[in-house]
């Protein structure tokens, strides 16, 4: 019966295979263009993200320079406008002082006698005054250019300023929208790496189908301790062996379908039951589930899977999946778990 079950499966696939493989190599060759252009777009966007951050970095330095100017000009002009007010005030005060001489003047001008001596000296006392007054006025206008000066300075700086902001918020926006399409292709990266773990399954599923002791939990994979070792041990045992040479050929096709880009392991959890354990070569279950998830890893690489893709860990008896304490519980709780995730 088996011999006509195979001929059929052979004149089966005789059928199909020449437009499956064309079928392949059309997608293979799809997903090679796809991931090329996706791998120049990442460098591009990696380029121009630098080059926004090193422009950046020189618009906020130019800002803080025009910030620091700009206080230095304020200061300047504070000082400068105290100048003019003391000049203000000076000027009146010898306006107020020329025009007390002038009625001196005046008043002595209508007497005779020795008023004479103190009549030239006034004019001359005025003469002076007018002098200062003269060089007040120059100074005022002086100081008045300076300010008109400063003014524009300050236009230009706040000008300057706007100008350093506008293209900050520019370069804020660009980097934000950056960021959200990197996020969206680390997630499109999750999706597929979630797809190639669902056919890595549903192969194993083919493969392992006639054993009951052999599930799929959650994400997980789980094989029953008793699948792989002896009660108490770490050794494998040669019915463990074959079960992990078909788990082999399943990871070595999953190795080949997964493009490189993708940062992916297959993570290997051993746990063990709540029954204590202090054995010559095992102190404690925390040694026992190491032991034997690297016994599985280290057969695994011996038949050809690439050691950078799997992990060993040991949970010991701390993460049970059966909270129960019957024998059947304990028996659920000794597996060993492979959860294929990122790195």
């Amino acid at each position: 019966m088996a011999a006509p079950l195979n001929r059929r499966r052979r004149g089966e696939q005789g059928l199909y295979w020449p437009g499956f493989v064309d079928a392949m190599a059309q997608l293979l060759l799809v997903i090679i263009f796809l991931l090329t252009v996706f791998m120049v777009a990442q460098y591009m966007q990696a380029r121009e993200l630098s080059g926004q951050d090193t422009v950046l970095s020189r618009l906020r330095a130019q800002i803080a320079e025009l910030t620091e100017l700009l206080a230095l000009e304020k200061s300047a002009k504070a000082t400068l406008e105290t100048t003019l007010a003391a000049l203000t005030d000076d000027l009146k005060a010898e306006k107020a002082k020329s025009a007390s001489l002038s009625a001196m003047l005046s008043d002595l001008q209508g007497r005779e006698g020795k008023a004479g001596a103190m009549v030239s000296a006034l004019k001359d006392k005025l003469a002076a005054e007018k002098k200062i007054s003269a060089e007040a006025l120059a100074q005022i206008e002086l100081l008045n250019q300076q300010i008109a000066a400063l003014r524009r300075q300050v236009a230009m700086l706040n000008a300057a300023l706007e100008a350093a902001e506008e293209r900050d918020r520019i370069a804020k926006a660009q980097i934000a929208n950056l960021g959200k399409r990197l996020n969206a292709a680390l997630a499109r990266r999750v999706q597929e790496l979630a797809r190639y773990r669902s056919e890595f399954f549903g192969r194993l599923r083919r493969i392992l189908s006639q054993r009951s002791d052999i599930r799929v939990v959650g994400d997980r994979f789980v094989f029953q301790s008793e699948v792989l070792f002896p009660k108490g041990s770490a050794d494998l045992t040669e019915e463990g062996k074959k079960e992990l040479d078909k788990l082999a050929e399943a990871i070595l096709e999953l190795e080949k379908q997964i493009p490189p880009d993708i940062n992916w392991i297959l993570r290997v959890d051993g746990h063990t039951d709540s029954d204590p354990i202090r054995t010559a070569r095992f102190k404690s279950n925390w040694e026992l589930s190491a032991a034997r998830a690297i016994s599985v890893v280290k057969y695994l690489i011996s038949k050809g899977v690439s050691p950078e893709r799997l992990a060993a860990t040991g949970f010991g008896e701390f993460h049970p999946i059966d909270p129960g304490d019957t024998e059947e519980a304990k028996a659920r709780n000794r597996r060993i778990e492979l959860k294929l995730t990122e790195r």
